[in-house]
């Protein structure tokens, strides 16, 4: 009994007891995945979101296909990370873990109509041919252009804001990890709000170093939590309580 019971009180086995060990890693991975996939895919999707003569030109469809599939996986991500943190936050605060699952698939369907619309321009360039109308083509593809941006405003601009006053709460309030993560979350979030809505009324372009910096503490909450979570895990003495 007295071998059992040192070796029940090891890191190790201790470590393998954590019920919520593989859910916090998980969720972290996914966090992370986030950003391996979003900054290369606005770099990829570069030449249909700024070029205006896309539909009519010899284009680079391999290449924003790509963008939308890093884009998919984006948005699958942003869902999974919160369907893998629900068992364990609902057991601390059941409706701010319902709203914060809630937000992420609705940050994952926006940003699914994004892909639609520019893989619509795609089959557009795909149909164009000479001696069609290339204002018609040209004016469709810029509407739809149009629509993805707005959908980058309100699901990846817009979202995260909301996901870290849900998420960032319970975490403050459970110390389920270091205090200081959260609170750059929250922090950030009426930046990022802020943001958003000088962009719909015109007082910030969308893409401009002002918008970048106040959206700046949101992308370090989210890098920081994804970080945390894949090595550390949840705080023992949080978790235990």
């Amino acid at each position: 009994m007295t071998i059992t019971a040192a070796r029940l009180a090891t890191p190790g086995s201790a470590g393998r007891g954590d019920p919520t060990r593989a859910h916090a890693r998980v969720a972290g991975v996914f966090y992370l995945l986030t950003f391996l996939s979003s900054i290369p895919a606005l770099l990829l999707l570069d030449p249909v979101l700024h070029d205006a003569g896309y539909i009519t030109g010899p284009g680079q469809d391999a290449r924003v296909i790509w963008g939308c599939i890093l884009d998919v996986v984006n948005a699958l991500t942003a869902i999974g990370s919160a369907v893998a943190l629900f068992p364990v936050l609902r057991r601390r605060h059941e409706s701010l873990a319902l709203g914060f699952v809630t937000s992420r698939l609705m940050e994952g369907a926006v940003v699914m109509i994004g892909v639609v619309s520019l893989l619509a321009v795609v089959t557009l360039r795909q149909a164009y041919v000479l001696g069609s109308d290339p204002g018609t083509f040209t004016g469709i593809g810029h509407a739809l252009v149009a629509v993805r941006n707005w959908t980058f405003l309100l699901g990846p601009g817009l979202m995260p804001a909301v996901n870290a006053v849900l998420l960032g709460t319970v975490l403050y309030r459970t110390r389920l990890v270091p205090r200081i993560i959260p609170t750059v979350g929250l922090i950030g979030a009426p930046l990022l709000l802020a943001s958003v809505l000088a962009t719909l009324f015109g007082v910030l372009d969308q893409v401009s170093s002002t918008a970048v910096f106040l959206a700046l503490p949101i992308a370090l909450w989210e890098l920081a939590l994804g970080c945390w979570m894949s090595v550390k895990g949840f705080t023992r003495s949080a978790v235990q309580a």
